[in-house]
């Protein structure tokens, strides 16, 4: 089994002067959860290279299981400073796609057409597509076959409102996916904040927020077992 991690590569918070990018659990235990059960990983970015890493996502009341192992993890940390270039990858060399979040993604993943084009082609080939948290925002110009827009009528999750209100960040993000994904006609739902949720609805698995990211994970993994 081979699946496809593609990450941001943007490192900046809008106008703050503050650092962003990754979200460290979210890669982590979704990470060695596949990891471990014997999946290749494969990490690709718009620029290549180093993976930056959101430095809220290391402190300590964020510190997980998973990302205490990612620390001390040389071989992985060495992974996260090579990905691949996401120009360079094709969908028919995977059997599926995970995006996980992190602030980063809302400003290159979400308009980068080569990772639009990946999903279109992950979903044209009935390959699952996983999404944990603001991740979920690289769905938002992806379309059908015929043109529509992929999220419309679907159903799935992603970091609410209330959530980014919670973080203090509503007003130097450069959207708000909740209402986003509403506005596209994306069956939206969400859950106590900071709990963990997930959807699935066909090839697409979708997690609320850093909470989900190992739920997101083990559906996957389900998902690929059953193939």
């Amino acid at each position: 089994m081979n699946v496809l991690f593609v990450m941001t590569s943007h490192d900046q918070l809008g106008d703050t002067g503050r650092k962003t990018g990754l979200w460290a659990e979210e890669f982590a235990a979704p990470y060695y959860l596949l990891l471990d059960a014997g999946v290749k990983i494969t990490l690709a970015s718009p620029k290549g290279g180093q993976i930056p890493i959101d430095p809220s996502s290391t402190v300590v009341d964020a510190q997980t299981d998973a990302t205490l192992r990612l620390d001390k993890d040389e071989k992985t940390l060495k992974i996260l400073a090579n990905s691949c270039l996401l120009s360079e990858v094709k969908s028919s060399d995977f059997d599926a796609v995970f995006y996980p979040g992190g602030h980063g993604p809302l400003w290159d993943l979400t308009n980068d057409k080569k990772s639009i084009q990946l999903i279109e082609d992950f979903l044209q080939e009935g390959k699952p597509v996983a999404t944990v948290c603001h991740a979920t925002a690289v769905l938002l110009k992806v379309s059908k076959n015929d043109g529509t827009s992929f999220v419309k009528d679907c159903k799935l999750t992603g970091f609410s409102n209330s959530e980014e209100a919670a973080v203090g960040l509503s007003d130097i993000v450069p959207f708000l996916l909740e209402d986003e994904l509403l506005a596209k006609g994306a069956k939206y739902e969400k859950r106590e904040d900071w709990s963990s949720f997930t959807l699935q609805d066909g090839q697409l698995i979708t997690g609320q927020n850093p909470g989900s990211s190992i739920a997101v994970a083990k559906l996957l993994l389900k998902k690929l077992e059953a193939k």
